[in-house]
């Protein structure tokens, strides 16, 4: 493809909220948060192992695929990307085609995923818990249907980021735990977050790692603000398994 036809192709896809290198191009070189997601990789891809040794990968919420590709260089074997939005596939497949890289992409939501049938020895679930309606039920069924092993997480934070040690139980008649900063919140975005719609529920850092632990996965390592490498652990007795 020349330089002139590759442009064109760039522009027809966008706008792209993945930042990418195709050739001379930048997909997004005008990103409000700058060379997104490539200098947010660079905070912790330390915690991937380089060589994937053909293990099965699962990236949700792909976008334009930059994770996904980024698996495939490590020698990740298979590779699925899934995204709700047609537009972000179009562009991942396009990307993929243009590094010759053997990327398997679907129109898929996170509620969907027992259809897949299998379960994947890493799954990226960054940057989409927020964009749910239902974050809770989305994490039980990744614990349920497709985390083999590891996950690889993120999750947009606001508020406090001091972890809260708290008691195991409260009586009813206790309110002031509610009312320190610290406790795990989620904060209910009505109408708009940065002119995002989808922008629903945005939790401090010390509901983030609540949510995980009450979904059955363990923290192993929180290599940068947002970022977490989860293992499957057990899911505690109280939570019951996710219809479907």
């Amino acid at each position: 493809m020349t330089n002139l036809a590759l442009k064109q192709r760039i522009n027809e896809l966008g706008p792209w909220f993945q930042n990418m290198r195709l050739g001379e191009f930048e997909t997004a070189p005008d990103h409000f948060l700058g060379d997104y997601p490539a200098f947010k990789w660079e905070g912790f891809k330390h915690v991937v192992p380089k060589d994937l040794e053909g293990r099965s990968v699962l990236d949700i919420g792909c976008n334009a695929g930059f994770y996904s590709l980024e698996m495939k260089r490590r020698n990740a074997g298979r590779v699925l990307g899934i995204d709700s939005d047609p537009r972000y596939l179009e562009q991942a497949r396009f990307a993929a085609d243009h590094f010759g890289l053997d990327v398997e992409f679907r129109q898929m939501s996170v509620y969907e995923v027992s259809k897949l049938g299998e379960r994947f020895d890493l799954v990226l679930f960054m940057g989409v818990l927020y964009h749910l309606r239902h974050p809770l039920l989305a994490l039980d069924l990744l614990y349920e249907h497709v985390v083999a092993d590891l996950m690889l997480f993120q999750c947009l934070q606001r508020g406090e980021e001091r972890i809260a040690t708290l008691e195991e139980d409260y009586d009813f008649s206790e309110w002031k735990v509610f009312n320190r900063p610290d406790f795990p919140k989620l904060f209910f975005v009505e109408e708009r977050y940065a002119a995002d719609p989808t922008n629903w529920f945005i939790p401090n850092k010390a509901a983030v790692e609540a949510m995980l632990r009450s979904s059955g996965f363990v923290i192993e390592a929180n290599p940068e603000r947002e970022v977490y490498l989860c293992r499957l652990g057990r899911r505690p007795y109280m939570v019951e398994a996710p219809p479907g």
